[in-house]
């Protein structure tokens, strides 16, 4: 008996002596949970991780990524140390304008600056790429118009800027239907984000105004009842398309927006957000979430769901939120991690920076761009 005893003693002791086992771990479900809840910071501190990471490189990023993130960052914070990061946008933006103005102005140069954005599309791999090359052969103004010319124009405008030339780019856009593309199913399953900027842009410059017709087709084009039958490529395309309606229609961060005017979006994020957690990328999960903070439910456990998937997404080494490939570039993390930088340290909706309000930020303003009340 009592060699039988003094067995189970050794065993009881070689078993607590195996790496990884303590006295502690018998409940190890239990305690790991409790661990990891107390090594993750505030929400707030990871933003200040990430932001960190950004901005002790940011004037190394191309101009057009050092302006998203800085405009967002400008939007959030009204910080003018965001100042050159703007400025780098509307220089940009400048850039885009009077290329468009000297040298495309005609159909015949429309379509050849169009097909040759096309051809470049046409040697792109992924099915993302494919579908945008497959749907647009129908209309390939629509790399010059949307992708180009409406996005720099409405930029500018955002600003409280137009070019001088603005009505030889308004006569251009007025040449072409937007309805044509907005509505077209195929258009929308490769460029639903897009598009959703792009119909309440043209608006926002008192324009073609298709945003209605967009959402409806854009509702019978992905009705919830066909989930199920969608590729994760055409779910994300799905849900992408929905958070860029509500951005879109906050001016980008600008204007608060009421929940019960884009009923149905909300309500569907609210009963999928587990689906969306699991079949989405990062970009768009922090999307969904902002989605909410931008309608004022910041307590929405939608919210509390996305911030807690993105902050553990975190590579705490690197300081950003890294792809689904584990990657950690900056230039190609810097939408991602501008999302999760608010996601995280959401700080309210300022209809900024705009020339006649905040003259500090327009000290210089690049060729080509005048304040849009001028004649």
């Amino acid at each position: 008996m009592k060699t039988v005893r003094c067995s189970l003693i050794y065993l009881l002791i070689a078993l607590l002596s195996l790496p990884g086992w303590s006295a502690v771990q018998i409940y190890p479900q239990q305690e790991n949970a409790i661990v990891q809840q107390k090594a993750l910071p505030a929400y707030a501190e990871d933003a200040a991780l990430i932001r960190h990471t950004f901005e002790t490189q940011l004037y190394i990023l191309p101009a057009f990524k050092m302006g998203h993130y800085g405009l967002r960052m400008y939007r959030q914070t009204l910080d003018p140390k965001y100042k050159s990061a703007v400025w780098a946008d509307m220089a940009r933006v400048a850039d885009r304008l009077n290329e468009v103005s000297e040298d495309i102005y005609t159909p015949a140069q429309v379509k050849a600056y169009s097909d040759a954005r096309a051809a470049r599309y046409s040697q792109q791999e992924g099915a993302r790429s494919e579908l945008r090359y497959l749907a647009t052969r129908n209309h390939p103004e629509y790399y010059f118009l949307g992708v180009d010319l409406l996005g720099s124009m409405a930029r500018a405008n955002e600003y409280g800027l137009k070019h001088q030339n603005d009505h030889k780019l308004r006569e251009i856009l007025r040449r072409y239907d937007f309805a044509r593309y907005a509505t077209d199913p195929e258009m929308i399953r490769a460029w639903a984000a897009q598009l959703a900027n792009q119909v309440y842009w043209l608006r926002q410059l008192g324009e073609q105004d298709v945003v209605e017709p967009f959402i409806s087709a854009f509702r019978a084009t992905y009705p919830d009842s066909q989930d199920k039958q969608l590729s994760e490529q055409q779910y994300m395309n799905k849900i992408y398309g929905m958070t860029h309606i509500l951005f879109a229609a906050s001016s980008y961060y600008q204007y608060q927006l009421r929940e019960s005017d884009f009923q149905w979006i909300y309500d569907h994020f609210r009963q999928h957000i587990d689906q969306i957690l699991l079949h989405t990328k990062e970009d768009v999960i922090a999307e969904v979430g902002i989605s909410f903070l931008l309608a004022g439910v910041e307590h929405d456990p939608v919210v509390a769901k996305a911030r807690k998937a993105i902050q553990e997404a975190i590579d705490r080494k690197a300081g950003m939120v890294p792809s689904v490939k584990g990657e950690t570039a900056l230039v190609d993390g810097e939408h991602r991690n501008t999302l999760a930088i608010m996601l995280l340290d959401w700080r309210g909706v300022h209809p900024a920076p705009v020339y006649q309000r905040h003259p500090g930020m327009f000290t210089n303003l690049p060729y080509g761009l005048v304040p849009r009340n001028q004649k």
